[in-house]
């Protein structure tokens, strides 16, 4: 008898305790697009490579898409939650609610790779470089441009295209968008310097799509050791940089890197955070530029 009111207790506690949870995690859950977040901390993440490397990227997103919603859902990305806004609504909603109802932020990879030494919000620094852009790409830039864009293709075009039968276009085209992002970008065109750099970016790219998991040997920890061996590399190329500004040599290209560093004091920025800016720059340009003049040819 004593037995049974004993489980007869036991039974009401763990009702009793289990009702405002459920109630909890039901309200939790009805405020979120539907989707699932898949395992935990990986979540959908090798669905979602496993598209693209299958060349057809869309598949993830498409088949959510049927089975969810088709304008919007739920799902679990380099150890992210993540919604997921899909069509011509979603895109709007985006775009015309910045720093409203939407905010810039870069994900916990970024951050490691990128570190920054100022204390400024992703939007605000998205948004000062807006404004510094314009003067870099309108049409008067652009016509400066052209001559040193066409040296470097004829050269690229010799050295790696020109009596091969047969060439892999994706890293060479890779290859190419680098060498041109560097030298209007920082100025730097010479090929041992290139070759230098090129290696840490390319783990410095996988990185940056790979879970925030920061072990030795990890893709993250990778990419985190090349960030800092571009930084000290790039360290010494701006602050001779900064020198030639200094006694006005007129050699010195007015390129993104000699803007950056006259305005560093303005943001309360050193050589270092210049430095992790530069290459940010670079590699952002990296992949979009390369993939779609890959897809053209």
């Amino acid at each position: 008898m004593e037995l049974i009111s004993s489980s007869i207790i036991f039974s009401l506690m763990a009702l009793f305790f289990s009702l405002p949870l459920m109630f909890f995690f039901t309200r939790n859950k009805s405020q979120l697009p539907p989707g699932k977040t898949g395992w935990p901390l990986i979540g959908e993440s090798l669905s979602f490579f496993n598209s693209g490397l299958s060349g057809v990227p869309a598949k993830f997103v498409q088949d959510r898409m049927q089975m969810f919603s088709p304008k919007i859902f739920k799902t679990s990305l380099l150890g992210q939650t993540v919604a997921v806004l899909c069509g011509p609504a979603g895109n709007k909603f985006l775009f015309s609610n910045e720093n409203k109802l939407v905010k810039a932020w870069y994900p916990t990879s970024v951050d490691k790779i990128f570190p920054s030494s100022v204390k400024e919000s992703g939007s605000e620094e998205a948004a000062r470089f807006r404004k510094m852009l314009p003067a870099f790409v309108n049409a008067e830039a652009l016509q400066r441009y052209a001559a040193t864009i066409d040296s470097i293709t004829k050269q690229h075009l010799k050295t790696h295209w020109e009596n091969n039968k047969e060439v892999i276009a994706a890293p060479l085209i890779k290859k190419y968008t680098f060498s041109v992002a560097c030298k209007l970008f920082l100025g730097i065109d010479d090929p041992v310097h290139l070759e230098r750099l090129s290696g840490p970016f390319s783990i410095m790219a996988i990185g940056i799509m790979s879970l925030p998991i920061n072990l030795p040997g990890t893709a993250l920890n990778k990419a985190i050791n090349a960030s800092e061996a571009v930084r000290k590399d790039l360290l010494g190329y701006i602050k001779k940089r900064k020198v030639d500004l200094m006694e006005n040599k007129s050699s010195v290209p007015q390129d993104i890197l000699s803007h950056m560093l006259l305005t560093m004091h303005e943001h309360g920025e050193d050589e270092r955070a210049v430095a992790v800016k530069s290459f940010a720059l670079i590699l952002g340009s990296l992949d979009t530029i390369s993939t779609t003049i890959t897809f053209v040819l």
